[in-house]
């Protein structure tokens, strides 16, 4: 089911808030001049003004350029009143977002996060009533994830569209539908030469990992028996090289020759290609499930090498991939997800 227009979204919210308080809302569109910018309504129930941002979209992107616009208007408007953000279905992340942010949700599947004085709302469980049917355009896509990941390499400058696409290897028509995306959940910005620019390199990001899954790429798991995870890392790093094929440790492994965080057992490599069978002999390797200490990923798309440097004489992912891969890691996996952010990829820190 498609999300309501814009007007008879803005009306179920009100007779939402209604049912959720056991009190008649009265819903009208702001008028006249404002600081700032304006709410998509103002919705009186009871003692408390709401003041609703409508989103078609509870993603990430969605969420942020929501809450923005809600503190763009709050800071200058010198009115008490609760700041509500208003989407079909608000996505984990979405969730987390606007608990960090202190701003109240509801969605028309039926959630809602509120607090106000006096008030207080949970309601969970709710399924998403508003499933897109068919493929909407991701630009975080295996191949289209390669403006993204470029850009974040490339923080900081604008960059024109033909020297991405040069860079990255893909046509010039292919960027531009990618750019447009990106530009449209408002995660990049475009100066007046034409040069695009990631707007907030950590709000990027984690729009990213909403849609990234590390079980998309084709692994093969399997046990090789080693004394630690490091020992092992150079052992698979030497077979794969001398077998030509080239290769990135990501994950965990990755994330010890990023930052020596922690110690590791899983050790996880991107390969161009997978190895024979005699070089995973040579390793003594033995297919496995459970008990699988060695992860190799042949990738859905090449992209994942960009950015690739030794550490420690050994290839590993950008920061920015091992951070995604992470993700869907084991062992203290999120524990050194978060070392890498803070120490990384803490964009705001370095400007």
């Amino acid at each position: 089911m498609k999300p309501p227009p814009e007007p008879l979204a803005l009306e179920k919210v009100a007779r939402r808030l209604e049912e959720l308080l056991e009190t008649p809302a009265k819903a009208t569109r702001p008028a006249g001049p404002a600081v700032g910018r304006q709410p998509d309504a103002v919705i009186r129930v009871g003692d408390h003004a709401y003041l609703v941002e409508w989103k078609v979209s509870g993603d990430v992107a969605g969420v942020s350029a929501g809450i923005r616009q809600l503190a763009a208007f709050r800071d200058g408007s010198g009115i008490e009143h609760v700041a509500l953000l208003a989407v079909p279905f608000m996505g984990d992340a979405g969730r987390r977002i606007c608990s960090e942010s202190g701003v109240s949700w509801l969605d028309l599947s039926g959630n809602a996060h509120i607090d106000a004085p006096g008030v207080h709302v949970r309601v969970e469980g709710k399924e998403n009533r508003f499933k897109r049917r068919g493929r909407p355009s991701n630009p975080f896509a295996p191949k289209s994830s390669r403006v993204a990941r470029w850009l974040l390499l490339h923080q900081g400058e604008f960059h024109v569209q033909k020297e991405i696409a040069a860079a990255i290897d893909v046509g010039a028509g292919f960027v531009s539908r990618v750019v447009r995306r990106l530009e449209e959940l408002e995660l990049i910005e475009r100066n007046e030469r034409g040069g695009v620019r990631v707007r907030d390199p950590e709000l990027l990001l984690e729009a990213w990992a909403e849609r990234y899954a590390f079980e998309r790429h084709h692994l093969l798991r399997g046990h090789v028996a080693a004394r630690s995870g490091d020992e092992l890392l150079a052992r698979v790093s030497n077979a794969l090289s001398g077998a030509g094929i080239e290769h990135a440790a990501t994950g965990l492994a990755g994330a010890w020759l990023l930052t020596h965080f922690a110690a590791f057992r899983t050790v996880t490599c991107f390969v161009a290609d997978l190895p024979s069978s005699d070089v995973l002999d040579s390793l003594g390797f033995h297919e496995e499930e459970r008990g699988a200490n060695l992860w190799l990923a042949l990738p859905v798309d090449e992209g994942v090498f960009a950015g690739v440097e030794k550490m420690d004489g050994l290839p590993c992912a950008s920061p920015i991939q091992v951070w995604l891969d992470l993700l869907g890691q084991p062992e203290r996996a999120g524990e050194a997800a978060r070392h890498i952010e803070e120490t990384l990829l803490s964009w705001s820190s370095r400007a």
